[in-house]
């Protein structure tokens, strides 16, 4: 199998298949290949944090341009895991001189499809984007061409526990990976000033409790399939949900607008984290450190699509109040705009190239500590 993933999550993506016993995990780019039986496959989708979709490759061939891909497409056995009355959704990829389009790679192997179901059983299949049975990942490689079946179906990062959304919610598995990649130890409190609509929080909850991140979400694309196992995967999800800790980790989010906080509340109390969340409706300018004790903070600030001429002046204000309010911090700060990043002003320990979708962005430690200093740029 495949889990696909963000650039640069690819060792912890290694690192949490090996924690549930994955076989011959052997990394790639964005990309983690691995071994294993319909319960890995399972396990994959409900316990990977930092997974964005698990594939099942079914075939690959060596083909030389689009009449090639539509006959190995026609002669390929699909019955085997759907039939004539099911729906379809082709998802492409292409690397290369000759497949350069997606979208008509997608529509050759329709075509094969839909041909070879006419041609067998008399009627064919129908193709629905929004809602498929069956999602079919279509990946070529210059001339080599694999077809998979995406188990997960839509985007693990879907995990269920955002029922009201906010505006440009940042992504579970890049929030997730991101805290992973902080190296939080779970004891120290932690802390989002900026939470927006909390995911930092809500992630940094599962990975300190071990919660699997996908185990309240209701819709993965195996269970469509001819081979689902319901009792083997009652089984599994049972047996995870004894491995949650008891612990209760002191997480806290601050986040200034109201209509934002609301939106907030309303989905901490809907995935029942009320009593292991804290959020307050304050401006993190005007907050301060309320312990001595080591704190663990992550910001993910505006990067300045929207905010504009403002954005030096936020960074820089992020600087001073970390400086001055939050001794005895270890702060992380995720952006893509690099000149704004150097408005922090102070020293960063560790830095860490991500992308957050398209944009190529920076993930950077400051320790912060009493007699920090800010530096000149």
């Amino acid at each position: 199998m495949s889990a696909k993933t963000f650039y640069g999550f690819e060792d912890i993506l290694c690192e949490e298949l090996k924690k549930i016993d994955a076989i011959d995990v052997i990394k790639s780019n964005r990309i983690v290949h691995f071994k294993g039986n319909k319960e890995m496959m399972y396990k994959a989708n409900l316990c990977l944090r930092t997974a964005l979709k698990i594939l099942l490759p079914i075939a690959k061939r060596k083909i030389s341009n689009y009449e090639s891909l539509y006959k190995f497409s026609f002669n390929f056995e699909w019955e085997k895991y759907f039939n004539k009355d099911s729906s379809f959704y082709i998802n492409s990829v292409c690397f290369g001189k000759v497949f350069t389009h997606s979208l008509y790679v997608s529509q050759r192997v329709k075509d094969g499809i839909v041909d070879r179901f006419r041609k067998s059983k008399g009627s064919r299949p129908t193709v629905d984007k929004s809602n498929p049975d069956v999602y079919i990942d279509v990946h070529i490689d210059k001339n080599f061409c694999t077809f998979s079946l995406n188990s997960s179906g839509r985007n693990l990062n879907q995990r269920g526990y955002r029922k009201k959304t906010t505006e440009a919610p940042l992504n579970e598995v890049l929030a997730s990976g991101l805290i992973l990649l902080s190296n939080w130890n779970t004891k120290d409190d932690f802390l989002d000033p900026m939470c927006g609509g909390g995911t930092f929080l809500f992630e940094a909850c599962m990975i300190a409790k071990n919660i699997p991140p996908n185990l309240n979400r209701k819709s993965f694309a195996f269970k469509k399939w001819n081979d689902w196992d319901q009792d083997l995967f009652i089984n599994i999800s049972k047996s995870l949900t004894k491995k949650i800790k008891e612990t209760k980790p002191t997480i806290r989010g601050f986040e200034k607008s109201n209509n934002t906080f609301k939106k907030l509340n309303y989905n901490i109390k809907n995935s029942n984290f009320s009593d292991l969340i804290s959020v307050s409706n304050i401006d993190f300018f005007n907050s301060k450190k309320n312990s001595k004790e080591n704190l663990h903070v992550v910001i993910n600030p505006p990067y300045g699509v929207r905010i504009g001429k403002e954005l030096n002046k936020i960074y820089g204000m992020i600087g001073d109040t970390l400086k001055q309010k939050y001794q005895n911090t270890n702060a992380w700060i995720i952006s893509s705009n690099f000149e704004a990043l150097k408005g922090i002003g102070l020293k960063p320990s560790k830095k860490i190239k991500i992308y957050n979708g398209k944009l190529e962005s920076k993930f950077i430690k400051y320790e912060i500590y009493k007699g920090s200093k800010k530096i000149k740029n």
